[in-house]
């Protein structure tokens, strides 16, 4: 049995006339450095074997924890991720050059490294942090 807390974005008054907008994060690197990160994860604070779901427009990403550290996950969700693939999730991004390190956040896209090849997702809509419970016998 597991527990889920999950973090979704703020409704501004815009996305509240309009539910379908998907968030737009502020992209100069002013505002960049000004967002207070509160609607996401560092995986770089969380513990091996920590499990959490990224929902997007398109997909679900269902990530385990390896080493937050050094940005080692399995992942599986999405078109190229059918089955559970190790990759290195580098953080999340605006779509652009800036790259919060090793953090998945709401309103932004994942950022994954399989080798020399980067795979980019569509904008966080949600994120899960699956807390297991029980122990097993």
């Amino acid at each position: 049995m597991a527990d889920t807390s999950i973090i979704r974005p703020a409704a501004t008054s815009r996305e509240a006339a309009s539910p379908s907008s998907e968030t737009r994060p502020a992209v100069t690197l002013d505002a960049w450095s000004r967002l207070d990160w509160s609607e996401g994860l560092q995986i770089d604070l969380l513990e091996p074997f920590e499990k959490i779901q990224a929902r997007t427009r398109n997909s679900t990403y269902e990530l385990t924890i390896l080493d937050g550290r050094n940005g080692d996950v399995l992942v599986r969700g999405g078109q190229f991720f059918p089955t559970v693939t190790r990759v290195r999730l580098n953080g999340c991004t605006a779509g652009g050059s800036c790259l919060k390190w090793r953090g998945v956040y709401c309103g932004f896209r994942i950022e994954f490294q399989i080798g020399s090849e980067v795979v980019v997702t569509t904008r966080v809509q949600s994120i899960a942090r699956i807390q297991q419970t029980g122990a097993i016998h």
